[in-house]
């Protein structure tokens, strides 16, 4: 039954994911210092110089950091890392197993 809690609570999804989620994305840069890729540019920008040169640099540094090693890039992957499905559905599921696993450890233990 512990280890049912336990996955339940650390696949249990938040706003910005689960914990076990959260914990990965830590894992793979607790200091916060990895890049991470830009968004694409917006139409709004039009032809702002300044703007289209700083999302290049920022770019480029991903780039260079995800090129330097197979241990950058999986490192930046799990970064990027979210939860498989919708956070409505995961806790559907999440419910479901719960339910499930209760009534097995209920009628096991009789």
């Amino acid at each position: 039954m512990w280890a049912l809690a336990i996955v339940l609570l650390l696949a249990w999804p938040a706003g910005d994911g689960s914990l076990g989620v959260k914990t990965i994305r830590w894992l793979a840069d607790p200091r916060g210092m990895l890049p991470q890729l830009p968004p694409p540019l917006s139409m709004e920008l039009d032809d702002n110089a300044d703007a289209v040169a700083e999302h290049d640099a920022a770019e480029q540094e991903y780039y260079s950091v995800a090129a330097s090693s197979g241990w950058a890039r999986t490192r930046l992957r799990l970064k990027e890392l979210t939860d498989p499905l919708d956070v409505t559905t995961e806790r559907q599921i999440l419910v479901g197993i719960g339910v499930l696993g209760a009534l097995l450890v209920w009628r096991v233990s009789r």
